[in-house]
C-alpha cells in the first residue's frame, strides 16, 4: 500500500509541473488483455489468454507542440492456462491495480482527429491469491512490479481515444516450486511473466 500511495503521489507531482496552458481532460478508460505469459521452463506451456482492464484516467497536452501525459489507476485482470508436463491444464488469474504513466505525443489530422504515441513505465501492485487451485505454499508473487507500455491510438471528436500497448514486463510476476513425489526426487521452479497486448477505449469529458 506504501508503495502504491508513493507512486500516486509522484505521478501527482509530475502533473503539477505542467505548465498552465496545457489542457487537462479526466475519463475512463478500459479495455481487453491478451496476455501471453512467458515461463522459463519447459514444464509448462502457455497459451495466449484473454483478461480486462477498466479505471479513471487523465492527460495533459501542451497544445502547441502536441507533447503531453496521461495516466490511470486501472483494475487490471489476466487469464492464463498452465499446461504441465503430464497435460494437466490449470486455469489462472493475474489480478492487480496498475499506474501507467506515459510520455504522448499528438499528431492532428485536424479538428477531429487525430494519432499519438506513447511510451512509459507501469507500476502494477498484485491483489489477491494467484489461483484458487493452487497453494499458496507452490508459488511466491512479486507484490508490486514495473513494467514498460508501447502504444499508438486514434483520437476522435475530442473526447474518444481508441488505442493498441504492447505491455512487458520487466522482471518475473511469479515463480511457481513444484515437489516430485514429495521433493524426493527434486524440484522445477518455473518463473512467469505476463506480457500483455491491451486493446483500449477512453472517453474523456
Amino acid at each position: 500500500m506504501r508503495k502504491l500511495f508513493t507512486a500516486i503521489v509522484m505521478a501527482v507531482a509530475l502533473f503539477t509541473a505542467i505548465p498552465s496552458q496545457a489542457q487537462i481532460k479526466f475519463g475512463v478508460k478500459g479495455g481487453l488483455n491478451v496476455t501471453k505469459m512467458s515461463v522459463s521452463s519447459d514444464v509448462y506451456s502457455a497459451d495466449n489468454n484473454n483478461g480486462f482492464f477498466i479505471g479513471p484516467t487523465v492527460k495533459f497536452t501542451l497544445p502547441i507542440v502536441g507533447l503531453g501525459i496521461d495516466a490511470a489507476a486501472l483494475y487490471d485482470q489476466r487469464k492464463g492456462s498452465l499446461v504441465r508436463y503430464d497435460n494437466k491444464s490449470e486455469d489462472v488469474k493475474f489480478k492487480s491495480i496498475n499506474v501507467p504513466v506515459n510520455l504522448r505525443w499528438n499528431i492532428g489530422l485536424g479538428s477531429l482527429a487525430g494519432i499519438y504515441l506513447a511510451a512509459g513505465p507501469q507500476f502494477g501492485f498484485a491483489l489477491g491469491d494467484f489461483s484458487d487451485a493452487w497453494d499458496s505454499n507452490f508459488y511466491k508473487k512479486e507484490n508490486m512490479n514495473v513494467s514498460i507500455n508501447l502504444g499508438a491510438g486514434l483520437s476522435l471528436l475530442k473526447h474518444l481515444e481508441l488505442g493498441f500497448t504492447y505491455n512487458i514486463q520487466t522482471k518475473d510476476t511469479y515463480s511457481i516450486t513444484e515437489n516430485y513425489a514429495g521433493g524426493s526426487l527434486g524440484r522445477e521452479i518455473t518463473d512467469i511473466k505476463t506480457n500483455a497486448w491491451q486493446i483500449s477505449a477512453a472517453y474523456y469529458f
